[in-house]
């Protein structure tokens, strides 16, 4: 069952911002996502918290400082989804600008895993990525190595420094790094605990400028060079941040805004620019959308399907032509993991028609023939669709033996949490495990898996009431009909929407004038209410609505021949 509610918001603090100049329909959004002052929905770059507060990140600065002055190899080994391609791509871009010798390694996810193993940490040591110098004197971790013990202990033994940057949970022990800078990490004060892997580098960046100020190396002086402008990074911060879906709070925000006004004004990566076009969709009106929905899924798909390696240097380079070259790569493989996930999920859905998922708190689905690239975007696809934490498992290599799960939850269940419960319970079922509350991922032996799917069960009927399994749609309510203009629109998508901070939805009830099938998947509709008429669409959905409907629907522009006209995307409708 699925009940479309509206979020309760604040006269008096709606007034207030009024009050400061704010539009009034802003100023409802606002106060129903708790906003009460305006200077919480300032973006400007002062309002963002400082360094001083993120544990380890002076130690990071010093590290690095004085790896600069001994001119040590640096190299990067980053994860393989977009937070961590950009996070690379931060970490690569920013410390050159401070004059490093660095390169970067991502290690192929199918043959090595995820984190520093210490596999990666010997193929680092052998890889010639910095050239025919040797092995790296300083790793650096991005987006990863929180639970790296033993990678880290690996790196130790052949003389290597590393320094962690991840944003991930802690595990019960910490890896012996140099330097570790975690907002999660026990101790640390940051108040930005959901800043993503790709804003933690950033920051260290920040931290580093700083030290290095402190220590004179920028100026006219000979062996001298200018400071850098770390704000040119931003671009990239943003898209890391938005794709990550981390919670989008005060200081995330002006991360993602600052990102978005950059790219905006044309001042972007060549590879930022190339995804926008390879995307059809246009930087001068960008929007988190864009980010979340159209850049980020082609930058995933490298990771998932082939070596995200393609992502990174699409994001590194300055040469315009390549970045168009890589991002044509890059939308042809989002093009064939859509196909890819389509077939599963269509399966995946075959092997649900037997069950009822109402019947049950969680759920888990294994097929030997998926692909293991792909699992959890189908594990979200279907936590969307039946509203339950999800587990989907593809095997891990030709063997047979091992099977790699990927999972998607829902509000008020916290998916890493119970893979911690699930492993002190059942001692010897999980082999690795690791995530956030909303997403996590897991591999033990495929023989296990309906051990697994038991154990998972039970967590989740301990956890989930009967209220927390409804799927509720929360909206903003009615929206006068006089806002339903393209200038409306603009105004909307100019604001800074995301995860945490849910871009407006609003709900009223429609006569539904017409309606018919666009490639026999989307429902295409024509809405009436009093005089007004409204184009509106239905994403992946094909049955039909009764003649009046209550909708819940987020407003887009449609632009075709020069001319802007408002859309209804429809998000649910209710008879």
């Amino acid at each position: 069952m699925t009940r479309i509610v509206t979020r309760a918001s604040s006269p008096a603090d709606a007034e207030a911002l009024i009050r400061h100049g704010i539009h009034p329909v802003l100023a409802r959004l606002y106060a129903a996502r708790g906003v009460r002052q305006p200077g919480e929905i300032e973006t400007a770059l002062a309002r963002l918290v400082t360094p001083a507060s993120l544990k380890g990140c002076a130690d990071a600065a010093v590290l690095l400082a004085d790896a600069l002055e001994q001119k040590r190899r640096m190299l990067v080994v980053a994860d393989y989804d977009c937070d961590g391609a950009t996070a690379c791509a931060v970490a690569v871009r920013g410390l050159r600008m401070f004059g490093a010798q660095i390169g970067y390694l991502v290690p192929n996810r199918f043959e090595y895993g995820y984190g520093l193993t210490p596999e990666i940490v010997e193929l680092a040591a052998s890889s010639g990525k910095l050239g025919p110098s040797g092995k790296p004197d300083l790793l650096i971790t991005v987006d990863n190595g929180i639970a790296s013990v033993d990678g880290v202990e690996a790196a130790n033994a052949l003389g290597i420094d590393v320094l962690v940057t991840d944003h991930h949970l802690p595990g019960d022990a910490l890896p012996d790094a140099r330097a570790i800078v975690n907002p999660n990490q026990p101790g640390c004060t940051f108040p930005s605990k959901c800043i993503a892997g790709v804003g933690v580098m950033f920051y260290v960046l920040l931290a580093l400028r700083a030290e290095l100020r402190r220590r004179n190396a920028f100026g006219a002086a000979a062996g001298q060079r200018p400071e850098p402008r770390l704000d040119g990074l931003l671009d990239l911060v943003a898209l890391g941040t938005v794709a990550d879906v981390v919670k989008l709070d005060g200081n995330n925000r002006v991360l993602v805004a600052q990102g978005l006004q950059r790219i905006r004004n044309g001042r972007m990566q060549p590879g930022i620019a190339a995804l926008f076009r390879a995307a059809a969709r246009d930087a001068k009106s960008a929007s988190g959308f864009d980010l979340g929905f159209a850049l980020g899924p082609r930058l995933n798909a490298a990771g998932r399907l082939s070596d995200m390696s393609l992502g990174i240097e699409c994001l590194t380079t300055d040469d315009v032509g390549r970045a168009w070259e890589l991002a044509q790569q890059l939308d042809a493989m989002n093009r064939e993991r859509r196909e890819i996930e389509a077939g599963m999920q269509q399966q995946a859905l075959a092997d649900l028609s037997t069950v009822d998922p109402a019947g049950t708190a969680t759920i888990t689905l294994f097929n030997p023939d998926w692909h293991q690239g792909v699992i959890g975007i189908v594990a979200g696809r279907l936590k969307e669709k039946f509203h339950r934490p999800s587990f989907t498992f593809a095997l891990a290599d030709d063997s047979g033996a091992l099977a790699k799960g990927s999972g998607r939850s829902i509000a008020g269940f916290h998916l890493r949490d119970a893979l911690d419960l699930i492993a002190k319970r059942e001692p010897g079922l999980i082999a690795k495990f690791g995530g956030h509350a909303m997403a996590a991922g897991v591999t033990l032996a495929a023989a296990d898996i309906a051990r697994f799917t038991a154990a998972f069960e039970a967590v989740g009927r301990e956890w989930l009431s009967e209220d927390a399994l409804a799927r509720v749609v929360e909206t903003d309510g009615d929206l006068e009909e006089a806002y339903f203009t393209p200038q409306f629109v603009e105004m909307l998508d100019a604001a800074v929407w995301g995860q945490g901070f849910p871009a407006p939805v609003f709900s009223g009830e429609f006569d539904i004038a017409s309606q018919a099938l666009v490639k026999d998947k989307h429902l295409k509709l024509q809405l009436a209410r009093g005089r007004q008429r409204f184009n509106a669409i239905w994403f992946n959905h094909t049955e039909p609505l009764p003649a009046r409907a209550t909708l819940a629907y987020r407003l887009a522009r449609d632009t075709w021949n020069g001319v802007s006209r408002v859309q209804l995307i429809v998000e649910h409708a209710a008879g």
